[in-house]
């Protein structure tokens, strides 16, 4: 079986692959956040999950990315790459270093933050310089740790990138960062599980089709969507950090 789970466990995988491609395409970020929480309950190892999470993301950013380029604001990715690139690099070392039980702390930690901020529709907001520079950072470090460091960036991106160019731009984002951490996992000959990844790409596409047909809908109910993910991310990043 996949990954030497059972056939339930399997289902469940290609569940959550569904789901992860869903997000990650209806709002442009979030399949990471909203996904690797539920992936720690069927294996609690965060390294088992990211390199088939990241070959996810290369593939889909690169695929929707193929004819949208043109639709990028690279002037801004240039600027915010300064204060994201480098803690996210120190983040990544991060997640090789430090044990697993950690990481999950860290992972459910950050998850139940986004769960209750979206829960109570308050949203991660900057009006300052050095506050959209302190997102970044942070952004920057959490996503090179657990990949989950979206929705601290993207509060960012969303005061200096217009609404338009904000999905395509921040999949540029995505596939750099990523290609980062899978760079590094290489070079540290850490288990990539391609031949799983590759396997889950057609069970993942379900979930990526379905979160393009879903974008405009999910964007003129975001308020809605996200009160009830959050509840949802919540209750999962508790019962997690309760399992630990």
């Amino acid at each position: 079986m996949l990954l030497d789970f059972s056939i339930s466990q399997t289902l469940l995988v290609c569940l959550l692959f569904v789901w992860a491609g869903f997000v990650r395409t209806g709002l442009g970020f979030g399949g990471a956040a909203l996904g690797l929480p539920l992936m720690l309950f069927l294996n609690p190892d965060p390294l088992l999950w990211l390199p088939i999470i990241g070959t996810h993301l290369l593939f889909f950013s690169g695929l929707t990315l193929s004819q949208r380029l043109h639709n990028v604001d690279w002037a801004y990715l240039r600027h915010s790459a300064w204060y994201i690139i480098p803690p996210a690099i120190i983040g990544v070392f991060g997640l090789i270093s430090l044990p697993t039980l950690w990481l999950n702390v860290f992972i459910y930690s950050v998850s139940l933050f986004y769960g209750i901020i979206w829960m109570l529709n308050r949203a991660i907001e900057s009006h300052q310089a050095w506050v959209d520079k302190l997102l970044l950072i942070l952004g920057g470090y959490v996503a090179g740790t657990s990949l989950t460091g979206a929705p601290l960036m993207v509060a960012v991106y969303m005061r200096h990138v217009s609404k338009e160019k904000l999905r395509d731009t921040l999949f540029v984002l995505w596939f750099v960062l990523v290609s980062i951490k899978m760079t590094t996992f290489i070079a540290l000959d850490v288990e990539m599980n391609f031949m799983t990844a590759l396997l889950l790409i057609p069970v993942a596409a379900i979930g990526h089709v379905l979160g393009l047909k879903a974008h405009h809908a999910i964007t003129r109910n975001d308020i809605t969507f996200k009160r009830w993910i959050g509840g949802g991310l919540a209750i999962v990043s508790v019962l997690g950090l309760l399992n630990l």
